[in-house]
């Protein structure tokens, strides 16, 4: 692997092919696997994971909103794109793109069915989004007479899938709490299948759901952290692999004194003689301000070193006092030395927030 030059996300496809099938063997052959690649295919670069998936055999793609659908749409991706939380005054750009909408509401349902009606659709499929204790989007249980009335009264729409979320499903202590998700989850479904003339692909577990609740893999599985090497669990964490490593450079060393100040607002005074690098990324970057000050640390040529100072929009400044490197040295944020786990804990934060924050202006390197 090449020297890097600048701030760079190395995207490992190889670690996304062995992500995917650690998570396709959990499955049975029956059952569909979802590859959610919303927020920019949790910071990496949606249309080469999504092609990626594809090859590696997802049935379906799914994003948090249309324009991200619309985005792999026009990138040549034919396969079935689901929308998490699709806006109402875009249901005409969905159809036109041939995406599957989530309908979480009866004033989503009644908006999608008028406007697949007015442009003469025929069984255009969605997905109903159910809630079962998460309490963030869904149908309630009473509305679900409201939804059989509906889909009587029309042809334009037919349900493809019928979903929930689980809350906690990575959490041992909550697993009767999942169990009554995945209970009302089972009542809720059956009742709207039972007033359907087919039956539609019914969907769960997210990466947790799949590892922890086998039997909860009903039709069809979704997954997004997992295909990124993070499974919320250490153990689960050995067995994937990130597929992103966040790296850059050092711009310039300075040699401090005892009571020389480093940074903005003089957050960090020097208590002896020591050595510090500045780094070519920022909070503009995604790495925020609350790692600022000693919270966490990265890694030059293998050894630790930690922040210092205020974390600025551009730039963020570490302690290599001891650290053999110049100028132009390779510094890595996350990536073989510590995961993005290790990086987020530190700073009382997840992998999560750490991977999906690096910001667009990052040059991205595919890894093959």
């Amino acid at each position: 692997m090449s020297k890097i030059r600048q701030t760079t996300l190395e995207i490992n496809l190889q670690s996304l092919s062995h992500n995917f099938q650690y998570l396709s063997s959990h499955l049975s052959k029956n059952t569909k696997l979802m590859a959610v690649v919303k927020a920019f295919s949790y910071g990496n670069n949606p249309v080469v994971i999504g092609k990626k998936l594809i090859e590696l055999g997802a049935d379906y793609l799914a994003v948090a909103y249309d324009t991200e659908a619309i985005d792999l749409r026009l990138a040549g991706i034919k396969k079935p794109i689901l929308i998490f939380h699709p806006y109402a005054v875009n249901f005409e750009k969905i159809i036109e793109h041939q995406l599957t909408p989530s309908i979480f509401s009866k004033k989503k349902l009644e908006r999608f069915i008028d406007v697949a009606e007015k442009q003469q659709q025929k069984a255009y499929p969605i997905h109903l989004k159910l809630n079962t204790g998460f309490n963030r989007l869904g149908f309630e249980p009473e509305n679900l007479d409201f939804i059989s009335e509906k889909l009587a009264q029309t042809e334009a729409v037919k349900v493809e899938g019928i979903f929930s979320h689980l809350a906690a499903s990575q959490d041992p202590q909550e697993r009767d709490f999942t169990l009554l998700q995945l209970k009302n989850f089972k009542v809720l479904s059956e009742n709207i299948i039972n007033k359907l003339n087919h039956n539609p692909l019914r969907h769960l577990c997210n990466t947790s759901g799949i590892l922890n609740y086998p039997e909860a893999h009903f039709d069809m599985v979704r997954t997004g952290i997992g295909l990124y090497g993070y499974g919320n669990a250490a153990e689960i964490d050995a067995q994937l692999k990130p597929v992103g490593s966040l790296k850059t450079v050092i711009s310039q060393i300075h040699h401090l004194e005892e009571g020389d100040s480093v940074g903005y607002n003089r957050r960090f005074i020097a208590s002896k003689k020591m050595q510090t690098a500045t780094l070519s990324l920022g909070y503009a970057d995604g790495i925020h301000r609350h790692y600022s000050n000693g919270k966490t640390a990265v890694f030059v040529n293998g050894k630790p070193a930690p922040i210092i100072g205020d974390i600025c929009m551009d730039m963020f400044m570490i302690d290599v006092t001891n650290i053999n490197c110049e100028e132009g040295t390779e510094v890595t944020i996350f990536g073989a030395e510590q995961s993005a786990e290790d990086f987020a804990k530190a700073a009382g934060t997840i992998s999560y927030e750490v991977i999906t924050t690096i910001a667009h202006r990052v040059k991205r390197v595919i890894i093959e």
